[in-house]
C-alpha cells in the first residue's frame, strides 16, 4: 500500500489520484479497519495493562515498541510523541496510568537518528513566524541521545506526580539492527 502524500496540482487530479488509488491514505485505512473489525474478538479486558508496565517512546514509524519488545495487546500503556520526550503531557499521562489504572513500571525509548537530533529551537521561532502565533510547547530537540534518555529518566523519577518511580528504565532502539541498548541513568 503506497502511503505517498503527494498532492496533485489541480483539483481534477485529485480525484482522478484517488480513483485510481481507492481514495485517500485515510479512506485505505479505514477500509483496513472495516475489515479487521469484521474478524475482531472482543478480549475483554479492561484499561489496566496486565504487565503494569508504561512505555514511552518515540513516535517514529521505523519504532514498532510492542513488537520491540514483545508485547501484546492489553501488556501496557504506551505514550508516544516525536522523540519519546518526557513532557508535561508525558507526565499527565503516566500518573493516570499509575494512579488510576495500576502501572509501576516505566520503560523510556529513544533510538538512533531520530529526527529530534536535527531540530533546534529555530524551528519553534520560524512557525511563530509563518502562522503569527507562538507555539505555548517547546521543541525539545537534542543532540545526544543518550542524554535526552537520561534527562527523561530524570523527569520522571523526580515527578511529584508519580508515586512509582523506583523501576525507571531508558533505552535507545537502533532503527538498523532492532536491538535496544540499555541507558546507564548516571553518567
Amino acid at each position: 500500500m503506497s502511503t505517498s502524500a503527494h498532492l496533485p496540482a489541480e483539483p481534477n487530479a485529485a480525484k482522478t489520484a484517488e480513483a485510481r488509488s481507492g481514495g485517500t491514505v485515510t479512506d485505505r485505512l479505514i477500509q483496513a479497519n472495516r475489515q479487521y473489525a469484521a474478524s475482531f474478538d472482543n478480549p475483554g479486558m479492561d484499561a489496566r495493562p496486565v504487565l503494569h508496565v508504561a512505555v514511552v517512546a518515540c513516535m517514529d514509524a521505523r519504532l514498532d515498541p510492542h513488537a520491540a519488545l514483545g508485547l501484546e495487546l492489553g501488556d501496557c500503556h504506551t505514550i508516544r510523541n516525536a522523540g519519546g520526550v518526557v513532557t508535561d503531557d508525558v507526565i499527565r499521562s503516566l500518573a493516570i496510568s499509575q494512579r488510576a489504572l495500576g502501572t509501576r513500571s516505566v520503560i523510556l525509548i529513544h533510538h538512533t537518528k531520530c529526527g529530534m537530533e536535527g531540530l533546534t529551537e529555530d524551528f519553534r521561532h520560524e512557525l511563530e513566524d509563518e502562522v503569527g502565533q507562538r507555539p505555548s510547547w517547546a521543541v525539545e530537540a537534542f543532540r545526544d541521545v543518550d542524554q535526552d534518555v537520561r534527562q527523561s529518566m530524570q523527569r520522571v523519577r523526580t515527578s511529584p506526580f508519580l508515586p512509582h518511580t523506583d523501576d525507571v528504565r531508558g533505552f535507545v532502539f537502533d532503527v538498523t539492527s532492532g536491538l535496544l541498548r540499555e541507558i546507564d541513568p548516571v553518567k
